[in-house]
């Protein structure tokens, strides 16, 4: 009978379990910057708008309040979700669609090609494609394909949740429609549509 409650804490500490949420605006946030990578865009810079100045005693007065309301009510720390977009295979896979989208650029801009709802690529229609150019689109739709297949599986390895490749491929399927430049083409809701 003596054990009893340290079984009992015991076996309240075993049902402890931890969920581990997929962090979406973490993974949009990394999607755009790999994106806009591959792509060659900058992201533009915002100039901060001005403050409005308050006067010393506001300041102090305000400095104050919070420090009351913190010692009533103890502030909370939440760390912002992060995604680790960085490994040797990532860097691998980035430097190589890199290097592929100056080839690709051409034939998404003649229409050639377009991104469908899954993200990936896609010849849009094959008898449009100069008979020159076909087995260079069909090459390079393909290779963009297995790479970006295997950019999301190895997101989802360095931040130690393979699991996550899917939800990360989702993410992406949208951002590259968003991050599309104009003319390029999508698919949406079964048809496809130009920026």
């Amino acid at each position: 009978m003596r054990n009893m409650p340290a079984l009992g804490v015991l076996l309240l500490t075993a049902c402890v379990t931890i969920n581990i949420y997929f962090p979406a605006a973490a993974a949009e946030k990394a999607a755009d910057e790999i994106i806009r990578d591959i792509q060659g865009i900058t992201p533009q810079k915002t100039e901060p708008k001005p403050k409005a100045s308050l006067s010393d005693w506001q300041m102090t007065a305000f400095q104050w309040l919070d420090k009351g309301i913190n010692v009533v009510i103890s502030p909370a720390q939440a760390e912002e979700a992060n995604l680790t977009i960085d490994s040797a295979e990532i860097r691998q896979l980035r430097a190589t669609m890199e290097s592929r989208f100056a080839t690709l650029q051409p034939f998404y801009a003649a229409g050639f090609i377009g991104i469908q709802a899954d993200g990936l690529l896609a010849v849009r229609d094959a008898a449009s494609v100069p008979l020159k150019d076909r087995n260079q689109v069909n090459k390079l739709v393909a290779a963009e394909n297995a790479d970006r297949q295997s950019l999301y599986q190895a997101i989802a390895n360095a931040n130690g949740h393979p699991e996550w490749a899917t939800q990360i491929k989702s993410t992406f399927a949208a951002r590259w429609v968003s991050n599309a430049q104009s003319g390029w083409w999508y698919q949406s809701a079964g048809s496809w549509k130009q920026k």
